[in-house]
């Protein structure tokens, strides 16, 4: 009886993996697929380098940066565009976000959107120090394959006769955010 016990572990195991010893092939097969859809969105900026420039004597600089989005969001869910100046205007001496010569002195812009988002609403300021807003998307928001576009932010800066003369760079980077 006690050899039977060690007999029959072995026995049971040798059952049970040769079922795939004797599984059937056929001529066809089949698989399940599946995938999880999320949420997702992707920004590119369409104008790497956006001229500002001043219409006539003392008219403030203005320009404008196009992009294009992909979003996708969850019915219950939302998106934002955000826009910040991560790199101020250098060298110093000229226009500043951060630190401008005057305090009217001001980097503004105002967006133009295509749907399924809303533009920002009215004039908004730049700023170096906090995000500020581009566009909204509501709860289940599809933008087309291609990604949708153009769209843009048409900027405004103080023209100071302050500034030193000379060519200025500052950084505008824009995120986009699903959920």
């Amino acid at each position: 009886m006690r050899n039977m016990g060690k007999l029959f572990g072995p026995i049971v195991l040798g059952l049970l993996s040769s079922a795939s010893l004797f599984a059937q092939f056929a001529p066809t097969g089949n698989t399940t697929l599946q995938v999880n859809v999320g949420v997702e969105a992707g920004i590119r900026v369409d104008t790497a380098i956006t001229n500002l420039l001043s219409p006539s004597t003392f008219a403030d600089y203005v320009g404008s940066t196009n992009f294009t989005y992909k979003i996708r969001t969850s019915s219950g869910g939302s998106g934002t565009i955000t826009m910040q100046i991560t790199s101020d205007f250098a060298p110093a001496g000229g226009p500043s976000v951060a630190a401008p010569p005057d305090p009217t002195d001001t980097l503004a812009y105002t967006c133009s959107l295509i749907a399924p988002g809303t533009a920002c609403a009215g004039s908004q300021t730049a700023s170096t120090t906090a995000q500020t807003g581009v566009a909204t998307f509501g709860g289940d928001a599809h933008s087309t394959k291609l990604g949708n576009g153009p769209n843009s932010v048409a900027w405004t800066l103080s023209n100071d006769p302050l500034y030193d003369t000379g060519a200025y760079n500052a950084t505008a980077t824009f995120t986009i955010s699903a959920t």
